[in-house]
């Protein structure tokens, strides 16, 4: 024996569905924790989705690992810049503006406080 889904079922089984989805993807933004101490001066590191540069003594960034060209993830830090290998853009470390495309956009930053010697970056 079949039954036959009404239109009232169809939509409420298919907002529940939307709505769960939602609210799964809204769960906490990303963030990290690191020592002032392991971000080197003039460059940068890359931790738990985030690029924390230290372009020069005692200043602090943050910007998002994803590369604003097609979202690919940025693996390489080259001294004063990093690249995003899929498609070889390269960004400022100091300001996170574009050296060499294809990107056009510069890097997303991210929130960024200090607590001692601790850095707490956001999404």
């Amino acid at each position: 024996m079949t039954k036959n889904c009404s239109r009232r079922m169809f939509l409420l089984g298919s907002a529940t569905t939307v709505a769960g989805a939602f609210l799964a993807a809204c769960g906490e933004e990303p963030s990290v924790e690191i020592a002032k101490a392991e971000v080197p001066v003039g460059s940068a590191i890359i931790a738990d989705g985030f690029i924390i540069a230290q372009p020069q003594p005692g200043t602090y960034l943050a910007y998002s690992q994803r590369c604003p060209h097609q979202r690919n993830l940025i693996t390489k830090v080259e001294g004063d810049q990093v690249r995003c290998t899929a498609h070889n853009s390269v960004f400022k470390l100091a300001d996170g503006s574009v050296v060499q495309g294809p990107a056009r956009d510069p890097l997303e930053t991210a929130s960024l406080s200090e607590t001692g010697d601790t850095l707490n970056v956001r999404g």
